[in-house]
């Protein structure tokens, strides 16, 4: 027990203040000026030039003491969390070690409550208001001081929590290993024993084929006889040979490439004896999926097709004939339109003229050498192609127009149609994009159309 010497000076009356013992000395009308050392020991502090207020002693103390419990509770905290699961097992004992301090500062707050009660009693004006705004403000600590114990209540149970959720999870992932660890050992154990059984099976298959070196030579000349004897009967007619060949050069080749408009089709040997398709006779034809009708695509003679928008919805096919053998390749399903190319060409038919940026790459069948920009002009009522403030052809729609992609030329046929502006005059045309070639196809058909026009391509019917 702490005993609290108080040193006041003998300056009030004594009627007013009766002795309170006799070991109490009034040095002075105000509060004692103290510190709380270590183990919360009370030790007296030398006078200070500058006397303080008992209200200033009060709130000093107090902001001393929620300083030591705050710096108390931060550093155990700490600890725990970076001792991890190994401080777990110290909880319990923290525990006690804080219940013991908690306890000593409900000691000292009672204590100072009692004798500020005991002061409150034997004095009168401005010092009673001063006692009784301190007893307050020592009953607040207390409060403080116990809501402070019910949250190191509520993280001790965390911090446990924590701690037995990390001891679950590293069963779990012990159990874990140990799981994978046999069923390792089972797979080892089942590819030894399938090792094993191949083993057997060729020391047995070795076994057999020693024994059967040792037949007698007249019954295998019986077996030869008897197995030539079954030739002769399968022995295959031209007929059969014949079908088997076209079997046979029917996988030499197959179609390479996306089935959609946009793409290009390529015929790709798939064999290292098929000829070469310069030596070979090549047609690609478009067939209904309907009725079946098949319709030659005129000038559609090369390795390489791009689809147009004519083919979408049709099967494209491919005849190769070499040395009077007839190879026919097909697409799997019909042509399919490019994703959002419809809606694109209707924004475009809004306007009444639409410019495109080109190169020409032929005029009049003859590769054209200049590489410039070009503007073809896709309007309501005829179709104009410029370079600059030129005008190279420029022609309202009418029945000699003609208007198809370009049917061979490579890897750019995709981007690239052919355009007959009127008899004697034409061009191949490569655009910036693949879109750009579709859209203006079908936007000079959808406006050719307006005008009782069929803008088609070279002998082609009218779809």
């Amino acid at each position: 027990m702490t005993r609290v010497n108080r040193n006041f000076g003998d300056t009030m009356q004594k009627e007013a203040v009766p002795a309170v013992s006799a070991d109490v000395i009034f040095a002075s009308s105000r509060f004692p000026n103290y510190k709380i050392g270590t183990n919360n020991q009370i030790v007296d502090a030398k006078e200070d030039p500058k006397v303080l207020t008992m209200r200033e002693v009060v709130a000093r103390e107090t902001a001393s003491l929620l300083e030591q419990q705050n710096r108390l509770s931060v550093r155990d905290l700490a600890s725990k969390f970076e001792k991890g699961l190994a401080a777990a097992a110290k909880l319990s004992e923290e525990a006690k070690l804080r219940e013991a301090a908690s306890l000593e500062k409900h000691v000292l707050l009672k204590k100072l409550r009692d004798a500020l009660e005991s002061l409150k009693g034997r004095v009168a004006g401005r010092n009673k208001d001063d006692v009784e705004e301190a007893i307050s403000m020592v009953e607040a600590l207390a409060v403080q001081l116990t809501q402070r114990e019910g949250e190191l209540i509520q993280e001790k149970a965390e911090v446990k929590k924590l701690a037995n959720f990390l001891k679950q999870a590293s069963e779990d992932a012990k159990k874990l290993v140990d799981e994978e660890r046999a069923f390792a050992r089972a797979e080892i154990e089942s590819a030894r024993a399938a090792v094993q059984r191949v083993e057997e099976a060729l020391q047995e298959q070795e076994q057999m084929s020693r024994a059967s070196g040792k037949q007698d030579p007249k019954e295998l000349m019986k077996e030869v006889q008897e197995a030539r004897r079954i030739k002769m009967l399968h022995q295959p007619s031209k007929l059969a040979r014949s079908k088997r060949v076209e079997e046979n050069l029917s996988h030499l080749y197959e179609l390479d490439g996306a089935e959609i408009l946009g793409s290009y089709l390529r015929i790709k040997p798939c064999s290292d004896i098929a000829p070469e398709l310069s030596n070979c006779s090549i047609q690609w034809y478009r067939i209904s999926s309907e009725g079946g009708k098949k319709e030659l695509i005129s000038g559609a003679s090369k390795s390489v097709y791009a689809p147009e928008p004519f083919d979408v919805g049709r099967i494209l096919q491919t005849e190769i004939i070499y040395d009077g053998q007839l190879i026919i390749l097909t697409t799997t399903g019909a042509i399919d339109p490019a994703a959002g190319l419809g809606n694109f060409v209707e924004a475009l038919v809004r306007k009444h003229d639409v410019e495109f940026n080109v190169v020409v790459t032929q005029m009049n069948g003859a590769d054209h050498p200049s590489e410039s920009i070009h503007v073809l002009h896709v309007g309501k009522m005829r179709m104009k192609l410029c370079k600059g403030k030129t005008t190279i052809a420029k022609e309202y729609y009418s029945n000699s127009m003609q208007l198809c992609g370009v049917r061979g030329g490579g890897n750019a046929a995709a981007q690239a149609l052919f355009w007959q502006a009127k008899k004697g005059l034409s061009v191949v045309l490569a655009f910036e994009s693949e879109r750009d070639r579709n859209a203006a196809i079908m936007l000079a058909r959808r406006f050719a159309f307006d005008c009782n026009i069929m803008l088609t391509g070279p002998d082609d019917r009218a779809l």
